[in-house]
């Protein structure tokens, strides 16, 4: 008996006294005793579920010219810094790369060692005894001549990923740190609404009449701060943050970002 209980809390990871009750349950039938324990980790996990989980862990994996990149949430940091944790959440990042999806409510139900996505992370969540959100995957595929590259900032809290057309390895984390530290909104002006560039605009001007700036250099200030908006949201007019004497165009010459991913846990 003792020898079956050892091997099941090693699989299971659950306590000592959740163990003797899953076999006793199932007639001291190994399997059958961790899929009970699974599915009581679940219930567990469901009574957790209205509670916030707002730290967590980011994970990203780049394999050749395929990339992917989740975010699992905790509701502490404590959990979040848990070594089973992580490992779950990398287990993940590799799950989505084999799944090739961007669609977290898809992503859910595709297979992880024989089991669905979401039921793994439930039965992880009662096991741990918090609440754990799988929050958002994003899935990338480079086409030839294209480079992908990821960035985790240390705190485990934000994560990019970024396909870069042209430039090397270098080029592309470069821009994934940069992403990670500048938030950038779009990939060109042409992303921008028009709609929210004219009230931007009809504001600023507002602002500087207000202010009792002379009509005929309001349009001037005026185009001056829209350009400023462009550059602090707009990525290849960012500023480099390695290096503030050139934009993220300069930086990467004749390369461009094609396309980027930016997952923050904000806690």
């Amino acid at each position: 008996m003792m020898e079956a209980i050892k091997k099941v809390r090693e699989l299971t990871g659950a306590g000592m006294m959740d163990v003797k009750k899953a076999l006793a349950d199932s007639g001291n039938d190994e399997e059958k005793a961790i899929a009970l324990l699974r599915e009581r980790g679940i219930v567990k996990a469901s009574k957790k579920s209205d509670r916030e989980a707002k730290e967590g862990l980011v994970r990203f994996v780049v394999d050749g010219n395929k990339a992917a990149i989740v975010e699992v949430n905790s509701e502490t940091d404590f959990v979040a810094r848990n070594s089973d944790f992580q490992a779950l959440v990398q287990s993940l990042a590799q799950a989505a790369l084999a799944a090739g999806t961007s669609d977290a409510e898809a992503f859910r139900n595709t297979d992880l060692n024989g089991e669905t996505v979401g039921t793994a992370v439930a039965a992880a969540a009662g096991r741990i005894g918090e609440n754990l959100v799988l929050s958002r995957v994003a899935f990338m595929e480079a086409a030839e001549g294209e480079t992908l590259a990821g960035y985790v900032h240390s705190n485990g809290k934000i994560g990019v990923l970024v396909r870069v057309a042209g430039g090397s390895e270098a080029h592309a984390k470069d821009v994934a740190l940069h992403v990670a530290a500048e938030r950038p909104q779009y990939m060109s002006r042409d992303e921008v609404d028009s709609t929210d560039i004219e009230k931007e605009r009809e504001i600023l001007t507002n602002k500087a009449l207000n202010e009792g700036k002379p009509q005929q250099i309001v349009d001037k200030i005026v185009s001056g701060q829209i350009g400023k908006f462009y550059e602090e949201k707009v990525l290849p007019e960012q500023k480099f943050v390695k290096d503030n004497s050139m934009t993220v165009a300069q930086y990467l010459g004749d390369a461009a970002v094609k396309q980027f991913v930016r997952f923050e846990i904000s806690s």
